[in-house]
């Protein structure tokens, strides 16, 4: 296929355009002196064929469900299978989170999504003292099995996918929650989810860390090899850009850093024995939405087509599987607003709709009231229709890619693409994405756009609607927030207390001597993880067994 070129006729038309049109409204002004996105990348003022001139359609587009992929995975896009809507929930304890996921189910929702509280993510059980204040309040509360088995209560995880936001102690909920499905009666080849476990991004952006970064890495390329003998159909990573972004950085380094940490996991894979094209495949991705429109477009399409060429090139894959990136998306919470926050449900609609039409394959939108506090019901229940109104009224589902030869997303996914590679050069050098952290590179680059985007709101450059520009003295409605109150942590220590009690304390000090034992020698640790789970060992008491072996990390001056 030749490349698209400009033709002189067209040239010469936008010759004529730009004297006899453009000219004469420029005396009039223009309404700013620059136009950017929200990553502060300057917008040209009209994209023409002549900034595609080089797009070659069969290796920088092909056709959808065709290498590269950039047009999508799917070659029926969403007329063959809308994306799965699973909303993130979790708050206060097991069983109020049970009737959230109930309630949505009930509501149309497809796939569930867990958010544990910060002792949880940090690897603590309700009753340490590092706890205090923070049990049920940003997630649900989980410390054991037996919270586990309370939180997924009469739903088959052999029939619902289950995505579970938790990183550092990541190994030890795929534990708990295979040994649910196992008390359910459920095979565990027919079990499938997500596990976020991206440790990478925590020193980069979110830093809820445990372990140093290499022994944290075992871990990750451990639940790999795990899952790809025992859970074949199940993810055991959801590498995160979504984290990076809320962090501050740009579309362009989300993209970077997050297809970079990928490859990471990859090498890390290959060099523990693993076949690429049995692990990578169970690799998925998970994407921030952010407001500016089409440049979120652009990123998802970059995405596509980076990582199909990766590997393939670097990595030598064959199976199309392997080079077909599969992501999740969620609607940008940092850009929810606490001023006027039923404006929130707008800027959720568009990011959805930059996402569907990026082509994910499962999403997440922001209720409205999540700057003020975790959604209550109401407000989740309109973040699900948002998503069920875009899939069944808007028609953009209707046919594949359908931005796809626009000038302008064509172009700014190239620039996109060529400023991700430019970046994978910078930490190849370094030696890898692992020592890039160290460094400190990434976190300075990240830290450095969000102080360059916080002057440019401080100058008016950029708008956030009803904060620096269109304020009101007087909101005109006060907006119900859910309150977590106290009685969640007493009502957590008490089944914790319970648990002790009614365990075998013999068979617990056995399985945690074995996974310090697994992790000294350098073994898989999830069979002993999974014993110690069995054993209804806390999550405290098995993350302080690694820690007795690992270490903790302490992050170095930037």
């Amino acid at each position: 296929m030749q490349e698209i070129k400009d033709p002189s006729s067209q040239e010469l038309a936008k010759e004529r355009w730009e004297e006899e049109i453009l000219k004469p409204a420029l005396k009039r002004g223009e309404r700013k002196p620059r136009f950017e996105t929200v990553s502060l990348e300057e917008i040209k003022r009209l994209y023409s064929p002549s900034d595609i001139a080089a797009l070659d359609l069969d290796h920088d587009l092909a056709f959808p469900g065709q290498f590269p992929y950039t047009r999508g995975i799917h070659a029926t896009g969403y007329r063959g299978k809308i994306w799965t809507m699973r909303q993130f929930a979790g708050f206060g304890t097991p069983e109020e989170t049970n009737q959230r996921f109930r309630y949505l189910l009930k509501e149309g929702q497809t796939g569930l999504s867990v958010a544990y509280d910060l002792p949880a993510l940090m690897g603590y059980d309700a009753d340490s003292p590092l706890s205090e204040g923070e049990v049920g309040k940003c997630g649900v509360a989980v410390s054991s099995l037996a919270d586990m088995e309370a939180l997924f209560d009469g739903i088959p995880l052999d029939a619902v996918t289950v995505s579970q936001t938790i990183n550092a102690p990541a190994s030890v909920f795929l534990a708990m929650y295979l040994v649910v499905a196992e008390k359910q009666g459920a095979d565990w080849n027919k079990v499938s989810g997500t596990l976020q476990n991206d440790i990478l991004k925590e020193y980069i952006a979110q830093k809820e860390w445990i372990y140093p970064i290499r022994s944290a890495m075992k871990l990750v390329i451990d639940t790999f090899e795990f899952c790809t003998s025992y859970v074949p159909r199940y993810n055991p990573i959801s590498v995160s850009g979504y984290h990076i972004r809320e962090a501050g950085s740009t579309a362009l380094q989300e993209l970077a850093f997050t297809l970079r940490d990928g490859i990471e996991y990859v090498e890390w894979g290959i060099r523990a024995g693993l076949d690429i094209e049995q692990f990578v495949p169970r690799i998925s991705f998970f994407f921030n939405a952010h407001n500016d429109f089409f440049e979120e477009i652009a990123k998802y399409r970059a995405a596509r087509r980076i990582w199909a060429r990766v590997m393939r090139d670097r990595f030598g894959a064959r199976n199309e599987r392997t080079m077909q990136l599969r992501f999740h998306t969620q609607t940008a919470g940092v850009s929810l607003t606490v001023q006027q926050p039923l404006n929130n449900i707008a800027r959720v609609a568009i990011q959805a709709l930059a996402g569907v039409l990026g082509g994910t394959q499962s999403l997440h939108t922001d209720a409205y009231d999540e700057a003020l506090a975790l959604p209550t019901d109401s407000a989740a229940l309109i973040a699900l229709r948002t998503q069920q109104i875009i899939a069944e009224e808007t028609g953009v589902a209707n046919t594949v890619d359908p931005l796809g030869g626009s000038y302008f997303v064509e172009a700014f996914t190239k620039k996109m693409e060529e400023g991700a590679l430019d970046y994978f050069e910078r930490i190849d050098a370094m030696g890898g994405m692992v020592e890039a952290v160290e460094k400190g590179f990434p976190q300075r680059e990240v830290q450095e756009s969000a102080y360059q985007y916080q002057k440019a709101l401080e100058r008016g450059d950029q708008t956030i609607v009803g904060v620096n520009k269109y304020g009101m003295d007087n909101e005109p409605q006060q907006v119900p927030t859910l309150v977590i109150d106290a009685s969640v942590r007493s009502h957590q220590l008490e089944r914790l207390e319970r648990t002790r009690a009614k365990r075998d304390r013999g068979a617990v000090s056995r399985t945690l001597d074995s996974l310090r034992l697994a992790a000294e020698r350098g073994d898989n640790t999830m069979p002993a993880t999974i014993e110690a789970v069995r054993a209804y060992a806390t999550l405290g008491e098995i993350c302080s067994a690694l820690r007795d072996v690992y270490g903790i990390y302490e992050e170095p001056a930037i």
